[in-house]
């Protein structure tokens, strides 16, 4: 992640931890991080995994997008996936990009994938309100939610709520390409 990137995330968590009125103690422990992890993220230092800025965003009430959002108000929001640093990259090479956030008329991040076969990312239950569509680009994927599983092609689209644990991975034979979208509700985007 780069330079200004850490500098808009530690700016935004440090607004929104102070707006909840919690201590960096008081963060930690909802977000299930280190307070070591927390004083990192709001001092722009280290490198923070996706796990973890999620689970802050989620302790916080908040999108993780409205964490790594510049606060400007732009007409037109425009993302160069060769210019987005991976938030998390897998042990064969996969990544996941944030491409970008439209604000309007309710939050929706889209997010790039790309899995190898094998690669797996758990997430686990995001506030209730919040679904997720994944669309299959190329390749296999396989979807697992709360419990069930569910094989995905090129071509196919699913959405569910995401109030449960689930986990994405890479199957079939070559890397899988996903086009992910997150639809936050208005309150939790400010909350």
């Amino acid at each position: 992640m780069n330079e200004a990137a850490l500098d808009i995330i530690a700016h935004n968590v440090r607004a929104a931890r102070a707006a909840a009125g919690l201590s960096l103690d008081a963060l930690a422990a909802r977000a299930d991080v280190s307070k070591g992890a927390v004083v990192a993220l709001e001092g722009a230092r280290g490198n923070p995994n996706l796990a973890t800025l999620v689970r802050v965003a989620d302790a916080l009430g908040r999108s993780m997008s409205s964490l790594m959002e510049d606060t400007r108000d732009e007409r037109v929001l425009l993302a160069d996936a060769a210019q987005i640093a991976p938030l998390w990259t897998g042990p064969q090479g996969g990544t996941v990009q944030l491409l970008l956030t439209n604000p309007r008329p309710a939050p929706v991040e889209v997010w790039r994938w790309r899995l190898h076969p094998g690669e797996r990312y758990e997430s686990s239950a995001h506030p209730a309100g919040i679904t997720e569509t994944l669309t299959v680009v190329r390749g296999h994927a396989r979807l697992e939610l709360d419990a069930a599983a569910h094989a995905l092609g090129a071509g196919m689209t699913i959405a569910f709520a995401a109030d449960v644990p689930h986990a994405y991975e890479g199957a079939g034979r070559g890397a899988c390409e996903l086009i992910m979208t997150v639809h936050l509700p208005l309150e939790h985007r400010n909350g």
